[in-house]
């Protein structure tokens, strides 16, 4: 799941902010130069699979939108992470 590149990257992300932090969507998408609709795509992937929370709210009368990783997907990043350092380091 976490493997494709996109998702990879948006969990890089997420994970660097604090455990209970969110980020707003577009601020997302402009970080990882990634168009709305393939931020919302591998975004609904990663949320179906129980890694990333998106919270849709309302900031006045404007729809806002903030991703955040969950715990599990905090600790299936980790563990992914934890999987490329052990290929990495088996192969030097």
């Amino acid at each position: 799941m976490i493997h494709a590149a996109s998702r990879l990257r948006i969990m890089t992300a997420l994970a660097e902010l604090q455990p209970g932090d969110s980020l707003s969507f577009p601020r997302l998408a402009k970080a990882l130069a990634m168009t709305a609709g393939n931020l919302s795509t591998h975004s609904a992937k990663l949320e179906a699979a129980g890694y990333v929370q998106v919270v849709k709210t309302f900031e006045g009368r404007r729809p806002a939108t903030y991703l955040s990783l969950t715990p599990g997907g905090r600790t299936a990043f980790a563990a992914y992470l934890a999987n490329l350092r052990a290929i990495v380091g088996s192969a030097l």
